[in-house]
């Protein structure tokens, strides 16, 4: 699979792969900006230079970095959907899980990772539960009574643990 991607800085770094085994391509930070959210709460922006074309069929999902646990962030959203236009640049956003001065990264360091999967066509089929939850759903024969009021039952010739006639009790 090719993925198209545009530099819109000279500063991008092509994303790229850090183990053979590796699901994701990490995205190395340029910059970074500031933006309050609706909270209150100051958001870092890290700037990726970089705008990618995500193939049909396709998404990509930016997830946080392999470092996130030395930091004291949190990539709000994550893992999140990114637009797989060449239009919008990737930026990951974070916020500080601390009141203290935060663990944050720096300018050329490795923020998140792209991770591109393939997305299936699904059909939805709307499952309806015929069943209750109850005993009194069970039908008369289910639980062991006549089918019709018209039949008896008749003790000497079933076993009264089982009903089975194979099962009868024989008299003494």
């Amino acid at each position: 699979m090719t993925i198209k991607f545009k530099k819109l800085s000279d500063k991008a770094v092509q994303p790229v792969r850090a183990t053979n085994s590796g699901a994701g391509y990490n995205l190395t930070a340029i910059g970074v900006s500031t933006e309050v959210n609706e909270r209150g709460q100051l958001i870092l922006v890290y700037h990726t230079g970089l705008s990618v074309e995500i193939p049909d069929g396709y998404e990509g999902t930016l997830r946080p970095a392999a470092s996130i646990p030395s930091k004291t962030l949190r990539m709000i959203g994550a893992p999140c959907s990114i637009k797989g236009t060449m239009d919008d640049e990737i930026v990951a956003r974070f916020i500080a899980t601390t009141d203290v001065i935060p663990a944050v990264y720096k300018e050329d360091e490795q923020i998140a990772q792209l991770v591109i999967n393939k997305v299936e066509d699904a059909e939805f089929v709307e499952f309806i539960d015929t069943t209750e939850n109850n005993e009194s759903s069970a039908t008369e024969d289910e639980q062991g009574l006549p089918e019709n009021e018209d039949e008896s039952i008749n003790p000497d010739q079933t076993d009264t643990v089982s009903g089975d006639a194979e099962n009868s009790v024989e008299e003494a």
